[in-house]
């Protein structure tokens, strides 16, 4: 790092007040420097990269980084904030601002800048230096290494220095995370440093967005055990089979390294042995063994569902913000206009309407396709992909909603899987990934979609839909939390699909009781994604990074009357935010018919409130359901957060995983 930071680049008392204007100050040195060619070019780029993932990191730490043309060579400016700034870490304002700049096309460059700095924050003696520091030259010398004490000797060299009784103890381990930078490289220094302390000989290979270098299969073969420290599937499993193996999360390999390591002898000590996969399996994927803890099942669960998930968010964010903008334009009625393909005229603002509301209508019927595509490959990798979108489709065909996407994705990764572990011919592994395991599978989940899940939901539908035709003439409140708790459950599966056609029927001989029926139900309809966004404000160290940025969009989505934006968070957290939402809902639905709301609108949000009776009544129905719904959902996610609050929300220990 000798000739990336210079005095010139460090601010020891950095004023900016937000993570935009400490980026503009810093960027500055960079342009004085002559580093940087164009200011504004420079920080556009480095708030897109903001955008897609906040850059903070716990322990007041801030690395905004981007790569852009802009920049003539990798780049490192430094600011200390006595004040603190927030950068979207969990437990709070960063206090130190690390701001890395490399070319565009200089992967090599901005990954190794990153994974150095990300290694050298996880030693507490090099960030308390830097905050005790005066001199910008030598923090800049700090930063270079120059003025940094001696590295501690590799874990093989200091056992072999040791005076020889036994024969070490050695681990393998794979670190890993979504981006493949920062947590990646500090889990792998982390439990290098516990290794070191213990007289332990590990080797770490990290998987980042860069790709990896392999460990030496020599090196894999004399290990005593393995470590999996990950937030991604770890590549090529194959390699670590017949091994004891320690299967958590990256912020598991940051936090308790030593734990991992204790926990990797006594594996080793009782001859524990994963089953992973086929050494014979060239893709180099394979189920996990199920000997695992409990809590390493919570965790390779939440992996699948938020690999699922990830993906989907954008879907739902765009797509309902689409149809938000449609019904502001053109009103509630303007989801059923002729298609704009053969009916368009660009003077018109309802044919522009008809156009946002189409374009977004058909970026959601990917939801559910999506979700349950990247839920198989998070369990199976590239061959599970084909069979997940074909099980997602299915369900949709079939009106089984984003659960029948959550069990599609599931079922196909747990196919794949199993396929996987049928032994083949050398001359067929070729062909297995890309055309046999497809296939097969294809077949398997289709069969089991339309034949199995298809007719059992079916039933439901009629039979629900009889039951609220009984309900009808009976208590009003009664029927009120019963279509409240329908619209919640699954947010556009059977039960909240029953729910909204029961209401919308009523709208064909309108009568004072379905008037009501359809104003409850579009009301509970709106509480799931306002709660989450409520929650996601209130308390944002219960959610993802992903889910607080999803939160604001929810709240838009909510307001239009759009369920779905609630399902990223009812797929990552099903047990606890599908019971809260429908609470909410219930409470919602009953006072709405309580209250004698009534709405001649089958659809639109708040855009149709000069529809609805008694308005403000029905607005407090709304406001009193998301406060419930959002009180549970925050006490629920709390509680997974003991004992004594020791691990964090997303620790990736066992202890706070969403099962």
């Amino acid at each position: 790092m000798s000739e990336l930071i210079t005095a010139d680049l460090v601010d020891l008392d950095l004023s900016a007040g937000t993570k935009s204007a400490a980026a503009r100050s810093l960027a500055g040195r960079m342009v004085a420097a002559g580093r940087v060619t164009d200011l504004d070019g420079f920080l556009a780029d480095v708030a897109a990269r903001e955008a897609q993932m906040p850059t903070g990191l716990d322990g007041g730490i801030g690395i905004p980084h981007c790569r852009s043309e802009h920049v003539t060579t990798p780049t490192l400016a430094f600011g200390r904030s006595a004040r603190g700034i927030d950068f979207g870490a969990a437990d709070g304002p960063a206090d130190l601002v690390f701001l890395i700049a490399a070319p565009t096309g200089a992967d090599d460059d901005h990954l190794t800048i990153l994974s150095d700095l990300a290694r050298r924050l996880m030693d507490p003696g090099f960030t308390g230096a830097l905050r005790a520091e005066t001199d910008p030259a030598a923090a800049a010398a700090l930063i270079r290494g120059e003025e940094a004490a001696a590295p501690a000797a590799d874990t093989e060299d200091a056992v072999a220095a040791a005076p020889e009784t036994t024969e070490p103890f050695r681990v393998v381990a794979v670190t890993s995370c979504p981006t493949g930078i920062a947590h990646t490289y500090m889990a792998a220094e982390s439990l290098e440093a516990a290794a070191r302390a213990q007289g332990v000989v590990l080797h770490v290979e990290t998987q980042g967005s860069a790709g990896f270098e392999r460990l030496d299969p020599a090196v894999i073969a004399a290990a005593d055990a393995v470590i999996w420290a990950h937030d991604v599937d770890v590549r090529e499993k194959a390699r670590f089979a017949g091994k004891p193996v320690v299967d958590t999360g990256v912020k598991a390999g940051i936090n308790r390294p030593a734990e991992l390591i204790a926990e990797a002898r006594r594996k080793a000590e009782r001859g524990e042995v994963g089953r992973i996969a086929d050494p014979g399996d060239e893709t180099g994927i394979g189920p996990d063994g199920p000997e695992g803890a409990s809590a390493n099942l919570g965790v390779r669960l939440r992996t699948y569902l938020m690999s699922g998930v990830s993906y989907m968010v954008p879907f739902v964010a765009a797509g309902g913000l689409l149809i938000a903008l449609s019904f502001a334009i053109g009103g509630y009625e303007i989801a059923s206009a002729k298609s704009v393909a053969d009916h368009f005229v660009w003077g018109e603002a309802a044919s522009w309407a008809a156009l946002l509301n189409q374009i977004g209508t058909a970026a959601f019927g990917f939801l559910v396709p999506v979700l349950a595509g990247y839920i198989a490959y998070g369990m199976a990798d590239r061959p599970a992909l084909v069979p997940g979108f074909v099980g997602g489709a299915v369900a949709l065909t079939v009106d089984a909603g984003f659960l029948g996407g959550l069990v599609a994705g599931l079922l196909a990764g747990a196919v794949v899987m199993a396929i996987q572990r049928v032994k083949v011919h050398p001359t067929l592994r070729g062909i297995m990934p890309v055309l046999v395991i497809p296939l097969l599978a294809s077949i398997a989940v289709g069969f089991l979609m339309f034949i199995v899940v298809s007719k059992p939901i079916a039933s439901l539908q009629n039979a629900l839909t009889d039951w609220l035709n009984g309900l009808s003439g009976s208590n009003a409140v009664i029927l009120g939390v019963v279509l409240g708790l329908m619209m919640c459950f699954d947010m556009g599966g059977p039960l909240n699909k029953v729910a909204y056609a029961f209401a919308v029927g009523g709208l064909a001989d309108p009568t004072p009781g379905s008037l009501k029926v359809m104003a409850a139900v579009m009301a509970a309809g709106m509480v799931p994604p306002l709660a989450m966004a409520l929650a996601t404000t209130v308390r944002r160290g219960l959610f993802t990074r992903t889910e607080r940025e999803n939160g604001r969009a929810a709240w838009v989505l909510g307001a239009s009357f759009i369920t779905e934006g609630a399902i990223p968070f009812a797929a990552a957290d099903p047990l606890r935010v599908i019971p809260s939402v429908m609470a909410g809902g219930a409470v919602t639905g009953a006072l709405s018919m309580a209250f004698g709301c009534t709405l001649r609108a089958p659809h639109g949000g708040v855009f149709v409130v000069p529809l609805i009776g008694e308005p403000f009544l029905y607005l407090l129905a709304i406001a009193a359901g998301t406060a419930v719904s959002t009180a549970l959902v925050v006490v629920l996610k709390g509680m997974r957060r003991t004992p004594a609050s020791a691990a964090p929300a997303d620790d990736g220990s066992g202890v706070a995983v969403a099962v």
